[in-house]
């Protein structure tokens, strides 16, 4: 079973940002307003919480969740993002999501093939409960539809970008 010391301290890093590149994909395909933010990145937080408190959950899957739930650690992936995406429109933020989720396929196949299906998925459950979490162009008198059809593209390329 992998954990933190299998990686270097950027590999690393990458590693606690994805949870929440996997919901930034989904919120930047299509934003959608202040509320529709606020519920899709609760959606995020509470794939995090659940990860921690969940028997089944992998070891490197804790162990990233755990490594986050520490003020280093939210520092790292706060930082590494802030760096990633500043100046970003959403189109942009997007495909470097998508980037990013490719970089941690490949480090999860080349340093903890074991732990890389579940973590993969796990990121995958992450992205399907952000799009799921607003629904998406509704009215006033309309509830729009839980899962929008760019929502569903991403989701797409998300299985892509991480082989799942």
């Amino acid at each position: 079973m992998a954990d933190k010391t299998n990686f270097t301290k950027d590999e690393w890093t990458l590693l606690l940002e994805s949870p929440m590149i996997a919901g930034m994909a989904i919120t930047a395909a299509e934003p959608s307003g202040l509320w529709g933010l606020l519920k899709e990145s609760f959606a995020g937080g509470a794939a995090l919480t659940e990860a921690a408190s969940s028997a089944g959950t992998n070891a490197l899957v804790k162990s990233v969740v755990t490594d986050f739930a520490s003020s280093e650690g939210r520092s790292a992936a706060r930082d590494g993002l802030k760096a990633k995406f500043v100046n970003s429109n959403p189109a942009e933020m997007k495909g470097k999501c998508i980037d990013e989720l490719r970089q941690v396929s490949a480090l999860l196949a080349a340093k903890a093939p074991g732990d890389a299906a579940e973590f993969k998925n796990w990121l995958r459950q992450i992205s399907k409960s952000t799009a799921e979490a607003a629904s998406e162009g509704g009215g006033l008198f309309s509830a729009g539809v839980k899962v929008s059809d760019a929502e569903k593209a991403t989701l797409g390329e998300i299985s892509n970008a991480l082989g799942t």
